[in-house]
């Protein structure tokens, strides 16, 4: 379809299966089929739009066209549905790690990609949980989602090595069983992953409270790296959104005690309690946070 014959063969083509498609009898069934073509269209018109929009700006882009076109989302999802990514699925896996790995590490543990084979990616994570019981699962959260949005492809994802909440943390810090007040805010054990929306220009070692999706958060800017958390002080119950962020630790404004936002939420001086951690991740200039399912 590289020349303008073939392009007015389909655009007619397209005229006449619009045609048929409203002389079919079901209203419903008609109905339906022209919402696929629409959100068709529209997915692959906002492409197409966006390819021009950056095609634009190139003489002022540094680096690569193709290289910008392939870490643009709306794009990237056009050229891996048709095989064209410049990038192969392991390097986009890694890629996705290497956005999640900081967020881990607040965790006390680490992820290791072992390979990628038939549509299948094998992992290894590592560490100890630094933290409450929940860290292991919205840690896992953040890197199913992180690879899921770089390579959309990958039918499953296999994990060893699970990481461990026992205590055998070099820092010293005591674990023991952890003890949860039954009033407490609801622990990650899934959900979905909503936009965090406007932050404004947050500053280093600064945090700003939202709600979203019900769910009060507290987000947290440690240098370049942003936490979040449920915004709800483990000892008193208060907004932490009102305490003071100092270094890495997070001070409640109504009963003193602080939380190293660095290390999971874990009170600095009472090794059982600890803020509820949100799994964040940061992509395309994009916040996302994993909020719990409701039961």
């Amino acid at each position: 379809m590289s020349n303008g014959k073939n392009l007015r063969a389909v655009s007619e083509q397209i005229e006449r299966l619009i045609e048929e498609i409203g002389e079919v009898a079901d209203a419903a069934v008609r109905d339906r089929v022209e919402d696929l073509v629409r959100v068709v269209m529209e997915l692959y018109g906002g492409g197409l739009a966006r390819i021009v929009e950056i095609a634009a700006e190139r003489e002022a882009a540094a680096d690569g066209l193709l290289g910008r076109l392939a870490a643009d989302d709306l794009i990237a999802s056009l050229l891996i549905l048709h095989g064209l990514h410049p990038l192969g699925i392991e390097t986009r896996v890694e890629g996705a790690l290497d956005h999640v790995r900081p967020y881990l590490k607040s965790h006390g543990g680490g992820v290791k990609l072992l390979g990628v084979k038939g549509g299948v990616v094998s992992l290894y994570l590592e560490g100890s949980c630094q933290g409450c019981p929940s860290s292991t699962v919205t840690m896992k959260l953040a890197v199913e989602r992180a690879i899921e949005e770089a390579a959309p492809e990958v039918m499953r994802i296999e994990v060893q090595g699970e990481l461990q909440s026992d205590a055998s943390a070099a820092d010293g810090i005591a674990t023991g069983e952890e003890r949860h007040d039954p009033g407490q805010e609801r622990q990650i054990d899934g959900g979905e992953w909503l936009e965090v929306g406007e932050l404004g220009e947050l500053a280093a070692w600064d945090l700003a409270g939202k709600q979203i999706a019900g769910i009060n958060v507290v987000v947290c800017r440690v240098e370049e790296t942003f936490y979040a958390y449920q915004d709800r002080c483990p000892s008193c119950r208060a907004a932490l959104r009102a305490g003071n962020l100092r270094q890495s630790v997070l001070t409640c404004s109504c009963c003193g005690r602080g939380f190293d936002v660095r290390r999971a939420g874990r009170c600095t001086d009472l090794s059982d309690l600890h803020m509820e951690p949100l799994p964040l991740l940061a992509h395309g200039g994009v916040m996302r946070i994993a909020v719990p399912a409701r039961s």
